[in-house]
């Protein structure tokens, strides 16, 4: 059982979110710490200076929003936003806060995913903790 574990989020793919939600309160202990956790991309410097700041900010506060409705489905859980690429920041974060287990939900693997990579194949390979993978 896990006392710690991080759940990132993409709001894409509701149904794989509540994989994940249903394996990570599979795998906690009675008093375990579950976050979700959602980064967002950074926007190339070229594209940013045309985006209004009002934008950028409402655009993370309409997230923050997403994330606590969201968290009302999971008992307890606690939400935090991160900035960056999204495999490197959720490993990070996970190093940072002590986190002994990563649920990750995966899409179902696309050419573009063998050639490229995904997210959670990052997770796999470069989280210092446990990492468990839905579908």
């Amino acid at each position: 059982m896990y006392k710690n574990i991080l759940i990132p989020v993409v709001f894409e793919t509701p149904e794989i979110t509540q994989t994940a939600f249903d394996a990570a309160q599979a795998l906690a202990a009675p008093d375990a710490r579950l976050t979700l956790l959602h980064v967002i991309e950074a926007v190339p410097v070229y594209v940013a200076e045309y985006i209004p700041t009002d934008i950028v900010t409402s655009t993370r506060e309409a997230v923050q929003a997403r994330l606590d409705a969201l968290a009302l489905s999971l008992p307890g859980a606690a939400t935090a936003i991160a900035d960056g690429r999204a495999g490197p920041r959720a490993t990070r974060w996970a190093e940072e806060n002590g986190t002994d287990c990563i649920v990750i939900a995966s899409h179902q693997p696309a050419l573009s995913d063998i050639l490229l990579g995904s997210v959670a194949q990052y997770v796999v390979r470069h989280a210092k903790c446990a990492v468990h993978v839905v579908r």
